[in-house]
């Protein structure tokens, strides 16, 4: 149908454009004969323009007091006039109108009666004065212009004022229109064709049927622009009717010669080809539709019954299988590669849920393991409290002792009791530092149970991250199938255009094929929606994990320093005990060794100081080991709830 229609149309623009250049040829050469008449015309004036004895005869006409001499004179111009235009019978009659009106009309020939007054209204008379002697060419009157009281007619103007004369005068030459129509009778361009001269405004000047002058042309024509001046245009007349136009300008009357030729009578032959193309396409609909119902029945249904099982796939039901895998075609391929793919996502599914559990199970035993350590850093926080009441109390002890050593004849009792107080407080704290020792060394053991649990849980965690990386790669394997089905559905439209209407049912199966591939991309869209959360909630979990391990090291280290610092207390305590005792056996010679023994004071004052500060610090890395604790806590919580909704994620499939 479409070659038939196209040959058809075809032919219509090969036959339009041959006859429209042919016809602008003939109306450019008639335009051009028609130059010709006009400038014979024009040159008749220009001899009447610049002849010595008109102008002779006109100036006396207008200087002259003589009604005698002034007749004379005017017969004379009157005789020449005469001499210029009766040898041309194309020429109805001829004036010279004075502008003046004290002057008389000169004509020649016969006349219709109109007098120069009335003659010097009208409009063609006051353009050629404005003219300034160029010529200026008169469409037809209405009661003829000078010698005809009829409007087949047309008329030459132009300003004479010879050298001297004061008014001058408009010569007007009057030719018959019959004589323009002679020069392009016998120019036929067919049956129904028009020939016409018509005007800047689009109207009517010349033509064989006298009751068109003065009206609208039945086509309108450009008015600006190049294509204003000539061409050849496909227009519709004012009836609806299509025709073709062929103009051209003439350059000496500034008037358009058009032609116009129906298309409706050129194409007559054409129509043949458009018959046949229609007995064609009825044959060609015929056969398409049992073409498409072939199609249909061995591709449409099996495409159809995939994309019900791709939409329960992408509901949850990794179990759906296709049984039209044992076809040997692109359907057959595309059965097994969808039952190939649902085996895949289920693996990884499974896989996916296992890891999931691993997680959770982790997860638990690090939030057991992190409450712990932050039992036991609480612990620490209040011995390190004992301890620093401790050191407190041994200065101030210390401080007392000094006064006692002041007074030490007159409070020996209070020296020996303030000995024993000090002795038992120096028990008490060493008891505090192996106390606190023994706590630290716990607290590193299951510091380090932390650590490894974390590592433990980060290496699941990667290969989580590489499962769902298989799913990733999977589902670039869906869009490639479905990029095939589009392609699939992209031929199967080209060879439906191709077959024209014929292929109509199969560009409808072509459509159906699309509209899976479609449904096919939405749910690779949901699968790939759901791997990206579970993405999410793992790069989520590696997160809190890298989070978690500085922390870990932190509270290591800050483990690790207070052990040294109750390593350091210990030793300190140990010594300070020594002094007690050797301050108790001195006792008994204190008189000798009052100076000695009050710098063994003010030393063991000092020592208490240390003691105080040292204890204090102790506090302070007790309260950061309880923060870092309790942030641990809060981490392991996090990291448990990621992995229940990672759990839950998991549990939309059905894979059973």
């Amino acid at each position: 149908m479409t070659v038939g229609l196209v040959a058809h149309s075809r032919a219509k623009s090969i036959v339009e454009n041959q006859v429209s250049e042919a016809s602008f040829q003939t109306v450019n050469q008639v335009t051009n004969n028609l130059d010709i008449v006009f400038q014979s015309y024009a040159d008749l004036s220009l001899q009447v323009l610049i002849d010595k004895d008109i102008q002779e005869q006109l100036n006396t006409l207008e200087k002259s007091s003589d009604q005698f001499e002034a007749l004379q004179a005017s017969r004379s111009v009157s005789d020449r006039l005469t001499n210029y235009v009766m040898g041309n019978t194309n020429i109805s009659g001829a004036a010279l109108i004075p502008v003046s009106k004290d002057l008389n009309m000169i004509t020649v020939g016969s006349t219709n009666g109109k007098k120069e007054d009335i003659l010097a209204e009208a409009e063609w008379f006051k353009n050629a004065q404005e003219q300034q002697g160029r010529v200026l060419w008169i469409e037809p009157q209405e009661g003829g212009l000078i010698a005809k009281s009829t409007k087949d007619t047309i008329g030459l103007a132009r300003m004479v004022k010879p050298t001297g004369l004061k008014e001058p005068y408009v010569f007007v030459v009057e030719i018959n229109m019959k004589s323009i129509l002679d020069r392009y009778s016998d120019v036929n361009f067919g049956e129904g064709s028009e020939l016409a001269i018509i005007s800047a405004d689009n109207k009517y000047i010349v033509s064989n049927q006298l009751d068109k002058i003065g009206q609208p042309f039945k086509v309108a024509l450009p008015t600006e622009g190049e294509q204003a001046v000539q061409g050849r245009e496909s227009l519709k007349t004012t009836d609806g009717d299509k025709v073709l136009a062929a103009y051209q300008t003439s350059e000496q009357s500034g008037w358009r010669f058009v032609a116009t030729i129906p298309v409706e009578k050129l194409v007559e032959d054409a129509e043949v080809i458009r018959t046949l193309t229609w007995i064609m396409v009825g044959l060609a609909a015929v056969i398409a539709i049992g073409i498409g119902l072939l199609v249909f029945q061995n591709v449409a249904k099996p495409l159809i019954t995939l994309r019900n099982l791709m939409r329960e796939g992408a509901r949850g039901n990794l179990t759906v299988r296709s049984s039209m895998n044992k076809r040997h075609d692109e359907i057959g391929e595309l059965s097994e590669s969808f039952n190939d793919m649902m085996k895949q996502i289920t693996e990884l599914a499974k896989q996916t849920t296992l890891s999931a559990e691993e997680v959770l199970f982790t997860a638990n035993e690090l939030t057991d393991a992190s409450k712990k350590t932050a039992i036991a850093a609480k612990e620490i926080a209040v011995a390190t409290e004992e301890i620093a009441n401790g050191a407190t109390s041994l200065a101030v002890e210390a401080e007392k002792g000094s006064d006692i050593t002041n007074h030490m004849n007159d409070q020996m009792k209070n020296v020996i009791a303030a000995n024993s107080e000090m002795a038992e407080s120096a028990s008490e704290v060493e008891k505090a530092s192996e106390q606190g020792t023994t706590y630290m060394g716990q607290l590193i053991q299951k510091t380090g149970m932390t650590e490894e649990m974390t590592r433990s849980m980060v290496e699941k965690v990667d290969a989580l991250k590489d499962s769902t990386g298989s799913i990733v790669k999977i589902l670039d394997v869906l869009n490639n199938l479905t990029k095939q089905t589009n392609i699939l559905s992209l031929n199967a439209t080209i060879e439906a255009a191709r077959a024209g209407a014929a292929g109509k049912g199969f560009m409808v199966v072509a459509d159906e094929i699309r509209k899976l591939a479609d449904q096919s991309r939405q749910s690779i869209d949901v699968v790939g929606q759901i791997t990206s959360k579970i993405q999410g909630e793992i790069e989520e979990t590696v997160k809190v994990l890298s989070e978690a391990n500085p922390i870990f090291q932190e509270q290591i280290a800050a483990v690790k320093d207070a052990n040294q610092i109750f390593l350091s207390v210990r030793g300190q305590m140990s010594l300070f005990t020594e002094k007690l005792e050797h301050a108790t056996s001195s006792i008994n010679t204190l008189n000798q060794s009052q100076f000695v023994l009050s710098e063994a004071m003010t030393s063991v004052s000092a020592v208490a100081e240390e003691s105080s500060a040292t204890s204090e610090e102790v506090a302070s890395l007790s309260s950061e080991q309880l923060s870092i604790s309790e942030g641990l806590v809060k981490l392991s919580e996090k990291l448990d709830s990621v992995s229940k909704g990672l759990k839950e994620s998991l549990s939309k499939f059905k894979v059973e």
